[in-house]
């Protein structure tokens, strides 16, 4: 026995030990990292504990409100799988009302959805548009269908009209990675535009697709031509079910980039799809159209009342890898209104917070506006971002969590960066922790070079 208590008491010196040898290990590379021109004007939260005891290692204004930029997903991917589950799938229903007369619905085809963000992805070979295009035409086909008297109806009435956060700023609005949400998307509520540059400076850029483009949508093409190695500095600027869209900016002179903007109006985009598809495969309809347009005009439309299809999403631990490892904001914000009470984006941001608040994180210390990073009006502390990191260890779907989170520096971490923002929130062996820059000033290549030094200090 006393061997025992000896020995035991040997462990915890030597875990003792190696604890405040490691804490004097990062505090070095820390105020080396302070010190550095980079951040003289910059704020830093930065938190690293163990996962194994849930003791803390190494803080450094753990509970300073720091701009997280896209670590904030991994605080909403924890919290959908905590809620959900792993292996929760979106289910799309393809329905119809009305009656068939010889091989003719007299109704209309009705797409209900349900907030799947995967319908119509290319991320997954069960979902792109070529798949669901053919599991619809197929099921018309079974039922008898030839033709169609009525429209395809995307029923989107399902969640409010309010389909983006408060927060967001209008630069990003228009463009791919600020897609507003939808009950129903399609394709990642984005779609492509092609450019060719002028041969002179200055000078407008024409657009290669614009005929093949959804003729719901107005262009306004005000890009002109960049300098040779400039790049893409084009922007969109729209709002959510908006008929008008205006690019802005330059396109580089030597550059042959597709680029993608938001669809203001995902639904009535997949309305539009499926309508085109059927025609020119043999079924003729009428038209295309959204509930929330009828709801507009007051026109009543009577919801399904034969199943045709139901489209299942792939799992949700598949969702989080892709929203994780290729920082999918859409997924963030689709996630955020299924777990909401209402639907509606204040409840889920509400939702989020007080969740994490029953598991003792202080709702000030989590003051989000969105699920996806995207708002600068975010705020999050590293010591909450590691509480999270912590608390995930521990449940039953982790492996799914850690195997979303991408590799930099050879370790697991989400990045989060924004104007002047740059984070990375993950997990190394037994550790976990966040590091929290913002309004760094210099290079970001550089300043995250400097990041990871620091992360080395715990290696």
């Amino acid at each position: 026995m006393k061997n025992i208590l000896l020995a035991l008491s040997f462990f915890f010196l030597c875990s003792n030990a190696y604890s405040q040898t490691l804490n004097q290990k990062i505090q070095v590379a820390y105020q080396k990292f302070m010190a550095d021109e980079q951040l003289k004007h910059a704020s830093v939260s930065f938190s690293v504990a163990s996962t194994d005891d849930n003791t803390s290692i190494f803080t450094a204004q753990p509970q300073l409100g720091m701009v997280p930029g896209s670590t904030l997903k991994v605080i909403t991917a924890a919290t959908a799988l905590s809620v959900l589950g792993e292996n929760y799938r979106f289910k799309t229903e393809i329905g119809y009302n009305g009656v068939i007369n010889n091989g003719v619905l007299q109704g209309h085809i009705i797409i209900k959805g349900s907030g799947d963000p995967t319908l119509g992805s290319d991320r997954y070979t069960s979902t792109t548009k070529t798949v669901i295009y053919t599991k619809i035409l197929d099921a018309l086909k079974q039922a008898g269908i030839k033709k169609i008297t009525g429209e395809i109806i995307a029923d989107d009435a399902m969640w409010d009209s309010q389909s983006l956060p408060d927060g967001w700023i209008w630069q990003d609005m228009g463009n791919y990675y600020g897609a507003s949400t939808s009950a129903v998307c399609w394709g990642e509520n984005e779609f492509d535009v092609n450019f060719n540059p002028s041969t002179t400076l200055g000078k407008p850029v024409t657009i290669i697709n614009e005929k093949q483009l959804y003729p719901f949508l107005t262009l306004v093409n005000e890009v002109s031509t960049g300098a040779a190695g400039s790049g893409d500095q084009v922007y969109g600027y729209s709002s959510p079910y908006s008929q008008f869209i205006y690019l802005r900016g330059t396109y580089a002179q030597n550059l042959k980039k597709t680029i993608r903007f938001a669809l203001p109006d995902a639904a009535l985009a997949m309305a539009y799809d499926v309508h085109d598809f059927l025609n020119q495969n043999g079924i003729q309809t009428s038209g295309f159209n959204t509930t929330r347009k009828l709801q507009l005009q007051s026109v009543a439309v009577k919801g399904i009342q034969k199943s045709l299809l139901m489209i299942e999403s792939p799992k949700l631990s598949d969702i989080i890898y892709q929203f994780n490892q290729k920082s999918l904001n859409l997924y963030g914000e689709q996630l955020l209104r299924i777990i909401s009470p209402d639907k509606t984006i204040a409840k889920g941001i509400t939702f989020i917070k007080d969740f994490w608040k029953n598991k003792g994180i202080a709702n000030a210390s989590l003051n989000i506006y969105d699920a996806s990073g995207l708002s600068p009006a975010n705020r999050v502390t590293s010591k909450t971002m590691v509480d999270v990191l912590q608390a995930s260890k521990k449940e039953k779907w982790f492996n799914a969590y850690l195997n979303s989170f991408p590799v930099y520096n050879n370790m697991k971490m989400k990045s989060g960066t924004i104007g002047d923002v740059l984070c990375y929130s993950g997990y190394h062996e037994n550790k976990c922790f966040a590091i929290m820059v913002n309004n760094y000033s210099g290079s970001t290549s550089a300043i995250r070079q400097k990041i990871f030094t620091l992360l080395n200090s715990f290696k």
